[in-house]
């Protein structure tokens, strides 16, 4: 690693810039762990970690590069020479702009002399920075770049409870680092009790890494319930009443406050940036206090507002934030929490291809981290929006987002790392082997990976370009065809997560341009992305299509077509536009963003488009050209199948035209068709599209048993085994329905039988007989269970007076089942049920005797059971 030249280490006085934080009393402690080049701190939110730490981890790498020392003292030293910068990882933007504005306004520098910052699309920060506070996907990419970080001496990742999907790729591909690099300094901060396994992770072979605790600095928490009357959710996300009840609790819990304390700030918790808008509309009318709002889409200076504090001598204020208030950023004056108890997390809907952010229950980690906002400065006051109940059953700790989330990104930076799938890495939660293979897939497409997963050239620069993987193809593919520039406002309107009301993507790139409150955003990142594309330049589209087709190139399974009031998209999926949009006309929709909706929303479909684009069927075939095909189609209906030639885009179709099904003129590709949908329809619908004879049911029903209580080679007959195994004993019948024969017309006997094991088949009927020989001569049939219940016993129904003198109770199966008699009246009533025949006759028998032997005279009812001849005949007729 090459040294660099850092003055301005004389100003990060620890004394200074730890006066008044709890964690001053852990700095020796963190300075000794730091010896080991890693450690863990652990500390409650509000107690200075992120404040502190930095400063002395830059001071313990300028003592190294002194050569002695423990970066301890009052801040003197002229900090010529330093091991390299120290790199603070922040989980959000403004929690990385406050983080380094607060740093170095304590150090007495403007931001970047000393401390600076570098999010996404902005940059303050001198060469000769000793800190610098970033976001996870900034110093991803750097990774990619210089896998070395030349110039970085440090790394401190922070709030790594959160379990983002970026820091804890951050995590693995760090500590891996360190295994070439072991002058790199690598700290996790984490407010929970994570630390053991994050100090584990980090000490790789070498034992964990140490701890640093820091104890809570809370004060007396009070707390306090207010449910709503009604749900929190309904089918179109979080409840309006709910919102209206969680602003009503806040402006009354403020006003209580105020009444004892006229400097109480309050803080109120909500899942996302549209329910911060609705709360604090809310508060606005009902209050006379200051209200801001803090989330990731409000401006800088908004967001400076709400994290800078109160001004001396101001009103008190209400700020109504998402999580990020949670641990990332400290709201200084905040004495009053209400928390609405909600949360957003990743959610990966495999089935409908969709994923984004869904609004779940919090866990009780962050439920008491929203608490304790309330009592960092004094006793503080929570209310909660929920009950104690909600309280117990919310889950302990946050769900990790690798476990949740879409991984096509992340498997494309594994794969440039050199580590396909994350193998050898030591990552906090292994990524599931299903959502990873769905990811290579995407990536393969995109010509991004190989067959195995290695990336390829063209992968490594999709990586390169700051938007997701998707994003960055419909950036390089759509400048070839619009040119860099139109290309660059659609991926910069997506990529930055502006939304419109009506999920018309063109109606708000026209308002970007001419006012919209995110317009500077979106035009500070289209010039970042346009120069990045601009090799890629080549003919233009019509006008009307631009939009889609950039979106279309990025999501080509998302094309979609009318179909009635909804829109059926290729991968299969079916979705509603919100209601009253201008997209409603549109034949064809290049869909940017889908989620999960229920009830009117969703219009019955399960999904809501949020943002898309018009096209026509010529730039939809054009960009999802993988998924267009021409094929023979066929299906299983009423028990037939039926057959057509489909052009089709995915599950789009085009064109359709029935097929013939029989007869000596049928194409080898059509009767492959039929073949494997008569297989689909029984995997799909099950061996309940077979009508089941009486002899097949039995046949079934006996091999089950055998299976049961013998195991192999009598075979597994279950639903679940028979399906997987259907070549093997449904062969024939397959081709018997795909050249047009009726499902119902079917007897499965014959081929149940061709799953009986040889030479063991010949015992078949000695093992499990189908009737048994009873005491009289007579030939009772044996019902098994049925073969989903094979434990339970068989039975035979039989006439009590053809078992008399009958003691040995029989059984199937090798001797192992005994047979349960259900012993009958003359009327074929049940006397008596019982797998005991000679405690029968010893004991209730006479009992039945007394109570039959009037109603059924002319019957035999002896009074010793055990010399009577056995007989199905009356007393006559014998």
């Amino acid at each position: 690693m090459t040294a660099l030249r850092l003055p301005g280490l004389d100003r990060l006085d620890l004394g200074r810039i730890g006066a008044g934080l709890p964690f001053a009393a852990s700095v020796p402690a963190l300075q000794q762990a730091l010896a080991a080049g890693v450690a863990v701190v652990q500390a409650p939110p509000g107690t200075g970690k992120t404040t502190l730490v930095p400063p002395v981890v830059a001071r313990v790498l300028a003592s190294r590069s002194r050569g002695g020392g423990d970066g301890g003292g009052d801040g003197g030293g002229d900090g010529a020479v330093a091991a390299g910068r120290v790199v603070v990882v922040q989980p959000r933007r403004v929690a990385a702009r406050a983080a380094a504005t607060r740093l170095a306004a304590l150090t007495g520098t403007r931001v970047g002399e000393v401390v600076g910052w570098t999010v996404r699309g902005e940059r303050r920060l001198d060469r000769g920075a000793l800190i610098e506070v970033v976001t996870p996907g900034i110093l991803l990419r750097r990774l990619l770049g210089d896998a070395s970080l030349d110039g970085v001496g440090a790394v401190v990742l922070d709030e790594v409870h959160e379990r983002g999907l970026e820091t804890d790729l951050l995590v693995g591909l760090l500590t891996d680092l360190r295994e070439l690099r072991d002058d790199l300094v690598l700290v996790a901060m984490s407010a929970t009790v994570d630390a053991g396994m994050f100090a584990r992770l980090l000490g790789g072979g070498s034992g964990a890494a140490p701890v640093v605790d820091c104890p809570s600095a809370l004060h007396r928490l009070t707390v306090s319930w207010r449910p709503g009357a009604g749900p929190r959710t309904d089918d179109r996300g979080v409840s309006r009443a709910f919102l209206r009840h969680v602003a009503d609790v806040a402006a009354e819990a403020h006003r209580d406050a105020l009444a004892t304390d006229p400097d109480v700030d309050a803080l109120v918790f909500v899942p996302g940036a549209w329910e911060v808008g609705q709360v604090a509309s809310r508060l606005r009318e009902l209050t006379g206090t200051e209200v801001l709002e803090l989330h990731g889409q409000v401006g800088p200076r908004e967001q400076d507002r709400a994290v800078g504090g109160r001004p001396p001598g101001g009103p008190p204020r209400i700020v109504v934030s998402t999580s990020l208030a949670e641990s990332s950023l400290t709201v200084p004056g905040v004495r009053l929490v209400v928390d609405s108890g909600l949360a957003r997390e990743p959610r990966r809907d495999a089935a409908r291809d969709m994923s984004g952010l869904v609004t779940v229950t919090c866990s009780r980690a962050s439920a008491d981290q929203r608490a304790g906002r309330a009592a960092r400065l004094g006793p503080g006051v929570v209310v909660r929006c929920y009950d104690e109940s909600t309280y117990a059953g919310m889950p302990e700790h946050v769900t990790p987002a690798i476990a949740t989330s879409d991984l096509t990104d992340a498997a494309l930076l594994l794969a440039c790392w050199g580590t396909p799938r994350g193998q050898g890495l030591h990552l906090p939660t292994v990524p599931p082997a299903a959502a990873m293979r769905d990811a290579e897939t995407t990536l393969r497409r995109l010509g991004a990976v190989d067959a195995v997963g290695s990336a390829t050239a063209e992968g490594r620069r999709l990586a390169r370009i700051p938007v997701s993987a998707r994003l960055a193809r419909g950036l390089l593919d759509g400048s070839e065809r619009v040119g860099p520039r139109r290309a660059a406002e659609v991926v910069a309107a997506l990529s930055d997560d502006i939304r419109s009301p009506t999920g018309d993507l063109t109606g708000l790139l026209r308002d970007l341009r001419s006012g919209h409150p995110a317009s500077d955003r979106w035009r500070r990142e289209t010039r970042r992305l346009e120069p990045l594309a601009a090799d890629r330049v080549g003919g233009t589209a019509c006008d009307g299509v631009v939009e889609g087709l950039v979106v279309g190139l990025a999501h080509p399974e998302r094309v979609a077509r009318r179909s009635g009031d909804t829109y059926l998209l290729a991968s299969g999926t079916r979705a509603a536009l919100p209601q009253g949009s201008p997209l409603a006309r549109q034949e064809w929709l290049a869909i940017a963003d889908v989620t999960r909706a229920s009830g009117r929303a969703a219009a019955g479909t399960g999904a809501v488009v949020r943002l898309a684009a018009p096209m026509d069927q010529a730039t939809a075939e054009l960009v999802a050209a993988h998924l267009l095909v021409d094929e023979v189609r066929a299906e299983l209906v009423g028990g037939r199948v039926r057959a057509r030639q489909v052009r089709a885009i995915g599950a789009i179709e085009l064109t359709s035209t029935p097929v013939a099904t029989s007869g000596a003129g049928v194409r080898g590709d059509v009767r492959s068709a039929l073949r494997e949908a008569v297989r689909e329809a029984v995997q799909d619908k099950g061996l309940d599209v077979f009508t089941w004879s009486p002899s097949a049911t039995a046949l079934r029903d006996r091999l089950a048993l055998l299976h049961a209580h013998l195991g192999g080679p009598w075979p597994d007959v279950s639903d679940e085994a028979l399906l997987d195994r259907l070549d093997a004993w449904l062969g024939p019948e397959i081709d018997t329905l795909a050249r047009g024969s009726a499902a119902s017309g079917l007897d499965l006997t014959d081929p149940l039988r061709r799953l009986l094991p040889w030479p063991e088949a010949a015992r078949l009927d000695e093992l499990a007989p189908e009737r048994l020989t009873v005491a009289s001569g007579s030939h009772a049939r044996i019902t098994y269970p049925p073969h989903d219940d094979p434990t339970a016993r068989p039975t035979v129904r039989v006439k009590l007076q053809e078992c008399f003198g009958w003691a040995a109770t029989p059984t199937v199966a090798d001797g192992r089942v005994p047979l349960t008699f259900h012993l009958l009246s003359p009327a074929q009533r049940p006397l008596a049920i019982t797998d005991d025949l000679a405690s029968f006759w010893s004991g209730p028998y006479q009992q039945v005797r007394a109570e039959m032997r009037g109603r059924y005279p002319r019957h035999p009812w002896p009074e010793d059971p055990w010399t009577a001849p056995a007989t199905a005949r009356t007393n006559r007729r014998r």
